[in-house]
């Protein structure tokens, strides 16, 4: 199968949609498919023997650390020249309209994924009033698709509440191999801790802006002194961070990658996930993977993936007395490890096998039922 992937973020960048990309087309490559991505172009020309293509990004004045590029009509000749089997395009907005345009105009069977909750992020830039617009927006770009994913049961049902067509759930998944508990490092341990043996390290890893929420953790050092934080990750929001915790015992680290990033998943005791606006949150499942209890504000993506009191704790997002009294049981060590142990235990045959094979049977149903249709217009022509 010749596969085209249009994304909207792609290598180097990191969060959740790359790392769900480069696990599933890792597969598909395995599996004997011919790969494409067309993305941003941000220096990278390669992901094993899948090619990228590059288009020109700039950053947008809202989101000036990140590249976006814009709808091009080089994406519809690099689909004419590669003529795909099929073509899914990644969130599609602005580079991925390029993608559902030209797929539509040449015929090509099309999926689309929802993988970011836009018109949420409206809120935490004072844009309110533009949700209307952007799920109109959205909704049309998403239709014109055969097939839809999205990757939790809670905004499977939103979306086609909002009358989206076709909505089917990707499952998630998770690198076992990379992310374990046998990653632990006392020396990760030692720069996370800043060298205050004895601690219990809370641990952030994802984007650093400011519809994360990422302020409320420092809530806790009012309430104890058992706790350091570690937040691993950049973004726009960086800075205001780093002002707001000074003084607190909180470590920036900037990006870490792969085995980096998996030992300090291991070396730490509890992950910590305040953000209510995520379609899936990987990251969650990277911590219970590497054997870590979670503390997450309740959310639909949140309440899927955690089982409050045994893998970790949930607590309400508006209720600030609520986050602390969650972290602050995990004083307890038996609390904590029995709650890790059961974190654990709940990732296993969590792998991106499983996942990645599933999105190819629905490759495999949007050919098959663009050939069907196909077949159906020739006939009804004659």
């Amino acid at each position: 199968m010749k596969i085209a992937i249009i994304t909207e973020t792609f290598l180097p960048s990191t969060d959740g949609i790359v790392t769900r990309l480069t696990a599933s087309i890792r597969h598909f490559l395995a599996e004997g498919h011919e790969v494409i991505v067309i993305a941003p172009d941000l220096g990278v020309t390669s992901f094993g023997e899948a090619r990228i293509y590059g288009i020109p990004a700039r950053p947008l004045p809202l989101y000036r650390t990140k590249n976006f590029a814009m709808p091009s009509p080089k994406v519809g000749k690099l689909l004419k020249e590669y003529d795909p089997d099929v073509v899914h395009v990644v969130n599609p907005a602005l580079l991925g309209a390029a993608g559902i345009y030209y797929s539509r105009k040449y015929g090509y069977p099309l999926l689309a994924s929802y993988h970011t909750n836009l018109s949420q992020y409206l809120d935490y830039y004072k844009l309110s009033y533009l949700k209307g617009l952007m799920w109109s927006y959205i909704r049309s770009l998403h239709n014109r698709a055969a097939v839809n994913l999205c990757t939790s049961h809670t905004v499977q049902e939103e979306l086609t509440s909002r009358q989206f067509r076709n909505v089917l759930l990707w499952k998630r998944g998770v690198d076992t191999e990379l992310f374990s508990p046998t990653q632990y490092s006392p020396v990760m341990r030692e720069r996370l801790s800043q060298g205050q043996e004895g601690k219990k390290i809370l641990l952030y890893v994802g984007r650093l802006a400011v519809e994360k929420e990422i302020e409320k953790l420092r809530d806790l050092f009012d309430a104890s002194d058992q706790f350091v934080l570690a937040i691993i990750g950049d973004g726009p929001h960086r800075q205001a961070l780093e002002n707001h915790f000074k003084g607190t015992p909180t470590l920036f680290t900037g990006f870490l990658y792969d085995q980096e990033l998996a030992q300090a998943f291991a070396s730490s005791d509890v992950f910590v996930f305040p953000s209510t606006t995520e379609t899936l949150g990987l990251v969650l499942l990277e911590a219970m993977a590497s054997g870590l209890p979670v503390v997450a504000a309740r959310s639909g993506p949140t309440v899927e993936q955690i089982r409050h009191e045994h893998s970790g704790l949930l607590y309400d997002a508006n209720d600030h007395n609520d986050f602390i009294s969650a972290v602050c049981r995990f004083e307890d060590e038996a609390v904590r490890k029995r709650m890790a142990e059961a974190a654990y235990q709940e990732s296993i045959g969590k792998g991106w096998s499983e996942a990645a094979e599933q999105v190819l049977g629905y490759y495999k149903q949007t050919i098959l039922e663009r050939k069907l249709k196909h077949n159906e217009e020739i006939l009804n022509s004659n």
